[in-house]
């Protein structure tokens, strides 16, 4: 059987779409969120609420608190072993979610071959204190591919590329060769008309506020302090930055809108790499297409 994949953009009714399956299916999800993996990181992460979680079983949420340490080669690891888990127990395991990352660990497999050097982690990091952006620059020019790739405030990963190309001469983007097999899943796209996935991301913003994202963030920064990468979700680092001082709180809004719109776009332009990928406007007649795609990779295995 094909692995079943269904990712989206942010606020495509991804979650929605896998319970409406899981009424005619009996299917478990295997959660692609990058985000959701951290405990306590609830409301700005949009998990799916309890009732939701009654409905269908869901895997790899809330795995790890917000300071431990994660990648995708973790998830890519972890995922697997559910996967199996889920199929032993005689369910269909679907994997929903819209963090590209973990998408590519899944179908392509990811680089882990050149082992950390805490000597260049160190220097590159205080080179960065010393001067914000010289990181990103050196990256468009060692690495212009991994550069594209890298989202300019990805710190983390910006550091990994560097660290690689240094130790090795060699660039990331280079030894990240394993090609995805188009053969081996089927990608689903959940791609609301442009207005009304807007319309979508800005209500849900305003929903997180009126359901508390502000107590959870106060919460989570006398728990762990505010310096966590985890908290460089969208969401998280503008509702600090409110009570900072830094915005008022309807500023904090805006640009948690402004900032999910511009993901989005991110995320729709990654997805449009995949070939074979199937693109459908949410509603009835996705969901019958999706039902009509799991029912026949499963029936090839009977």
């Amino acid at each position: 059987m094909k692995r079943i994949i269904i990712s989206g953009p942010t606020a495509s009714g991804k979650t929605e779409f896998s319970i409406q399956l899981a009424e005619h299916l009996p299917i478990e999800v295997i959660s692609m969120d990058s985000r959701q993996i951290y405990k306590y990181m609830d409301i700005g992460t949009a998990k799916p609420d309890p009732y939701q979680l009654s409905l269908v079983k869901h895997h790899m949420i809330d795995i790890i608190e917000p300071n431990e340490y994660f990648n995708a080669f973790l998830y890519q690891k972890m995922a697997k072993e559910k996967e199996e888990e889920v199929k032993k127990a005689g369910k269909i395991p679907i994997y929903v979610g819209g963090t590209g990352l973990y998408i590519d660990a899944l179908v392509k497999g990811f680089f882990e071959g050149v082992s950390r050097d805490e000597n260049i982690r160190k220097e590159l990091s205080k080179l960065n204190e010393q001067e914000p952006g010289i990181l990103r620059k050196m990256l468009e020019e060692f690495d212009p591919e991994a550069a594209a790739r890298i989202h300019p405030q990805d710190v983390k990963r910006t550091i990994r590329a560097l660290e690689v190309y240094l130790k090795t001469g060699k660039r990331i983007s280079q030894l990240q060769t394993q090609k995805a097999n188009y053969d081996d899943f089927i990608l689903i796209v959940l791609n609301p008309k442009r207005e009304e996935l807007y319309e979508r991301i800005n209500q849900r913003a305003e929903k997180m506020i009126e359901h508390g994202l502000i107590d959870e963030v106060k919460m989570l920064v006398e728990k762990y302090g505010k310096n966590l990468d985890a908290f460089k979700t969208i969401g998280y680092r503008e509702i600090i930055d409110y009570l900072d001082g830094i915005y008022s709180l309807e500023l904090a809004l805006h640009l948690i809108k402004r900032n999910t719109r511009h993901y989005a776009r991110r995320q729709i332009i990654y997805l449009r790499r995949f070939p074979n990928a199937i693109w459908l406007e949410p509603g009835k007649q996705a969901l019958e297409t999706v039902l009509k795609i799991i029912q026949k990779e499963v029936q090839s295995i009977l």
